[in-house]
């Protein structure tokens, strides 16, 4: 109905103001409620023991948040930004459309300078930008490349598969991009077939061959084509990427750059998941290895140079996890768990577990799997060698299907952390067993995204574990074939901050945290583990340091964000007087 003025002004009277005593008592069961929900969080425990610089810290954090929320994420900046892209900005947008923009924030320089412990779940052939490794590739001397087929076409060029090899002398008479002048497989000598490239000679080679590792913006949104059709996209990179690093001189490179990167952006701990083929060649050597031994024994080495290094003063290190195909058939998996127990026995310290990996869609469920995994359990006990399982379990968007059904062998089978979990928050009986087991579940946001399990951050179930109690950390999956660019951490870190309001610095800390508290850093039974987890920052193990050196580098980075952003955006700056650097009491994780 529509009222006329002297009816609106006597029916107004009678709408409640703010001081109605009613009113305010229904806003204190809210914030009642509120509290009580915040309070089952996974994160609850760290944000009541932060330390009075840290609460400052998180606060301003808070505040630079909703600022870039208001002046740089917003539709008024369409016009300005209409001469460059065809997206209107929200928080949270879809990262490679974000990316750009976000790497000029203020919350961008916060999250970079973050101490960020430990990174739990990516996957080695994914970790270095490409540009980097692909200006090495071509000045290696001796680097040849085949092809299964000629590539004359645009059809062939993004299909064929590639492999880079040394050879000491190649066919010199043949051009891999003239259909009838390439046998395949034939090895033609790198720097030749890069000048040789039809469209731009070696500039437009590496261009090509950069789009052949790496998911373009229309392949992670075309989100009509299903997951599928990116998955088969996304195996073809690790195809053409084994190759190229799988030679000792570009292995070591490919080293030197991952832990220089991990390093700059905060992270001091890698497992890095392993899944190599027995192809790796030493230094102008044709024949492959026949076992691992000379590949980890460069990891050693590398390793330990870059620790005794200026640029790697505090850098705790590298380990992995080895990790078989879940598409392959028993034989050779069972052949690579063999291989995977010879190299434990030979160099216990740089294999922390065991995955199976691959499209969950595709593969073998962990179910059909069952009779290898009990072989594997029974061998490592024979062999007196500890192996754990770091599981992928429920990267999928089915709901009571056989890979959705993954979680419950990951968790029945004594898994210690679940790799992206993402179908967990649909089942609440298994989220129990995941909190009261101290299980971790290693989060990859942009991974999921950017492999349309969802279409931004926004959509991500992750604060929905957080909500209900379960322990997560965040990683990057696959950061150089994803878009991140290279191994860091901080985009992942970011799309979080910026896109869940619960989470906030406190929320970003405890994550971090958690990595540290679940990494494997030593051998450990499951009753030493779970103890482990439970008491990480008491005793003299070398979990309990590396909890501690992260807790005085996390007070540290907290006073950095108060003296750099305090003057701007600091809500109480009387207590400054009052702020110490001490960290905060122990608590149980």
């Amino acid at each position: 109905m529509s009222l006329s003025a002297e009816e609106w002004d006597e029916l107004r009277q009678e709408i409640p103001s703010t001081s109605d005593p009613f009113l305010q008592q229904y806003l204190s069961g809210r914030e009642s409620l509120i509290s009580q929900e915040k309070s089952s969080r996974a994160d609850a425990s760290f944000r009541a023991s932060l330390s009075p610089i840290a609460r400052r810290a998180a606060a301003i954090v808070d505040r630079i948040r909703a600022h870039e929320a208001e002046t740089l994420w917003t539709p008024s900046f369409e016009e300005d930004l209409a001469r460059q892209s065809d997206h209107t900005l929200f928080p949270g947008m879809m990262f490679m459309h974000a990316k750009d923009r976000m790497e000029g924030t203020r919350l961008w320089n916060i999250v970079r300078r973050m101490p960020k412990g430990a990174l739990l779940h990516a996957h080695m052939d994914a970790m270095v930008d490409f540009d980097y490794l692909l200006d090495e590739l071509i000045k290696l001397p001796g680097m040849h490349m085949s092809s299964d087929r000629p590539l004359s076409s645009p059809h062939a060029r993004e299909d064929a598969g590639i492999v880079f090899r040394y050879r000491e002398k190649g066919a010199d008479d043949q051009s891999v991009w003239q259909e009838d002048s390439y046998k395949p497989g034939t090895f033609i000598l790198l720097t030749k077939v890069a000048d040789q490239f039809p469209e731009g000679g070696r500039s437009g080679f590496l261009a090509w061959l950069k789009s052949r590792c790496t998911l373009s913006l229309s392949d992670c949104h075309e989100h009509h084509h299903g997951i599928d059709a990116i998955w088969r996209k996304f195996a073809k990179c690790f195809v053409v990427v084994a190759s190229i690093i799988h030679y000792e001189p570009m292995w070591r490179l490919f080293l030197r750059r991952l832990m220089s990167l991990l390093q700059a952006d905060g992270v001091g701990w890698a497992e890095l998941r392993f899944t190599w083929s027995l192809d790796y060649c030493r230094d102008r050597q044709e024949v492959p290895e026949k076992d691992y031994f000379h590949m980890f024994e460069v990891l050693q080495e590398e390793m330990e140079r870059f620790k005794a290094s200026p640029e790697g003063q505090g850098f705790w290190g590298l380990t992995t996890i080895w990790t078989t195909l879940r598409s392959l058939d028993t034989r050779a998996i069972i052949e690579n768990m063999d291989h995977c127990i010879t190299t434990k026995l030979a160099f216990p310290h740089l294999i922390a577990g065991y995955d199976v990996v691959g499209p969950e869609d595709w593969g073998r469920t962990l179910k059909d799997l069952l009779p290898e995994l009990f072989w594997f359990r029974k061998q490592c006990a024979q062999e007196g060698v500890n192996l754990p399982f770091f599981l992928h379990a429920g990267e999928t968007l089915g709901d009571g299907s056989s890979t959705d059904q993954n979680l419950y062998d990951a968790i029945l089978l004594g898994t210690r952390r679940i790799g992206h979990a993402y179908s967990l928050y649909k089942h609440p009986l298994l989220i129990d067993m995941v909190r009261e087991k101290r299980i971790l579940v290693e989060s990859c946001p942009i991974s999921n995204e950017v492999l349309r399990l969802c279409s931004s951050v926004l959509a991500h179930p992750l604060p929905a574990l957080l909500a209900r109690g379960v322990a997560c950390c965040l990683c990057n999956d696959d950061p150089a074939m994803l878009g991140q660019g290279s191994a860091g951490m901080s985009h992942d870190f970011w799309q979080a901050l910026q896109g869940w309001e619960n989470l906030g610095l406190a929320g970003l800390g405890s994550l971090a945290e958690n990595s540290v508290r679940w990494a494997a850093f030593e051998d450990q039974e499951q009753a030493e583990w779970v103890k482990g987890v439970r008491e990480a920052s008491a005793g003299d193990g070398v979990k309990a340091e590396r909890m501690r050196q992260w807790r005085v580098e996390w007070e540290k980075f907290c006073l950095w964000i108060v003296a750099e952003f305090g003057d701007e955006f600091d809500p109480e700056p009387q207590e400054a007087a009052g702020a110490t650097e001490s960290g905060p009491p122990e608590r149980e994780g």
